[in-house]
């Protein structure tokens, strides 16, 4: 027990004395902090992966054969009046335009699921209603025991 005091004063001296010459001397006891940016001149990036970064993949933009059967839909309906060329031009834009407006619809040129069920190429339940779970399907929002809430 007398050793292990003697080696803590004995730490305790050479840490002070390090200390107290380096202040002596105008030099600091602690090492410079450097970022590694300083270092190599170029920004410092985190290593962490950034989900905000990676883009969601949303709706793709329709294929030319894609194109091509909606301007066949479009032809088929009176609207359209060229060739089917899978190409989204102006020609494609006003076809649109006219059926839709034709149809009751917001005539924007625009592809929706509403003018794409009208023209017979969309889902059968698009845009018509709220979606609505499957059969004997649960939802995990709602409790199957109603508990009475306490006051």
């Amino acid at each position: 027990m007398v050793l292990r005091r003697a080696m803590h004063m004995g730490l305790a001296l050479l840490v002070a004395a390090g200390s107290s010459a380096g202040a002596a001397t105008g030099e600091s006891t602690t090492a410079p902090k450097t970022s590694a940016s300083s270092v190599s001149g170029k920004p410092h990036r985190s290593s962490k992966k950034s989900s905000a970064r990676r883009k969601e993949r949303g709706q793709t933009t329709p294929t030319s054969d894609r194109i091509s059967e909606i301007q066949q839909a479009l032809a088929k309906e009176g609207s359209f009046s060229g060739a089917a060329n899978g190409k989204w031009d102006d020609s494609t834009v006003e076809a649109m335009k006219n059926f839709q407006s034709a149809h009751g619809l917001n005539p924007s040129g625009k592809l929706d699921a509403l003018t794409l069920q009208k023209l017979g190429l969309g889902s059968q339940t698009a845009g018509v209603a709220a979606p609505t779970p499957p059969p004997n399907a649960t939802s995990r929002l709602v409790s199957s025991s109603v508990q009475p809430s306490r006051q």
